[in-house]
């Protein structure tokens, strides 16, 4: 009897079970079962979502950036690569702005509880927002650019936006900021409670499945959409080269 291997549909499907699988799970956890944070209450909560987000925020950026190096490797040695490649720094451009985005709109939430104000000019916040800038200057470029060489540049200007990474992740070992110190590796009092480790790891865990499916199916609709033009420019140029009876 011959077996059928999986649809891409199928594991598309399964992947995003998966996904929304742990997030719930890391809804509970960090919303019912883990301790209210003494100092903060209920507002602290935010920090299993915030933390996890900004920490992928930073991750998807390089994905960006090894896909737009690919591009420019390739772009005249093999163009259907470059294409494929193209579509990946496009993709992982958008998770990025959604992620950054996010971890921008929960950090003035909580700063406003917690500071009393929405937003303050410090290293990490500044950074963080030059990062955002960057990444939806990426797609504005893309997008609205009347050059045919818009590609190109969005791919060079990825490789600007990368350098700002690190900036951002060093931004509170570097200087004095009114950012939390950092939660991991930031001195002898870092570190979380462990109540606090399963609803954190779950939701870290949730939100990265969850920004991969949303990388591959992006993905796969910008490849769909290139191969959809390149049957098109075919047949049009078959049509113009028809010899009229």
């Amino acid at each position: 009897m011959e077996q059928r291997t999986p649809s891409l549909r199928s594991v598309a499907w399964l992947w995003f079970g998966i996904a929304v699988a742990i997030l719930i799970i890391g809804f509970r956890q960090a919303i019912f079962l883990t301790p209210t944070d003494a100092a903060q209450g209920d507002v602290g909560r935010i920090f299993y979502y915030h933390v996890p987000i900004a920490m992928l925020s930073l991750l998807f950026p390089y994905l960006n950036f090894a896909a737009s190096l690919l591009y420019l490797y390739w772009r005249m040695r093999d163009p259907l690569k470059a294409l494929a490649a193209d579509a990946f720094a496009l993709a992982s451009a958008e998770v990025t702005v959604v992620y950054a985005t996010i971890t921008l709109l929960s950090g003035m939430i909580w700063g406003r509880v917690a500071w009393g104000i929405w937003w303050t000019w410090d290293a990490r916040l500044t950074s963080m927002l030059l990062l955002w800038l960057l990444y939806v200057s990426y797609l504005m470029l893309r997008n609205f650019s009347p050059t045919g060489q818009s590609h190109t540049l969005a791919a060079v200007l990825s490789i600007f936006a990368a350098v700002d990474v690190p900036i951002v992740y060093m931004s509170i070992r570097w200087w004095r900021t009114q950012h939390p110190a950092p939660v991991f590796g930031g001195g002898p009092n870092a570190g979380m409670d462990k109540s606090m480790l399963p609803a954190f790891f779950w939701n870290l865990a949730g939100w990265a499945v969850w920004g991969i499916f949303i990388l591959l199916f992006r993905f796969a609709l910008e490849r769909r959409r290139q191969i959809n033009e390149q049957e098109a420019a075919l047949h049009a140029i078959e049509a113009s080269l028809e010899i009229p009876q």
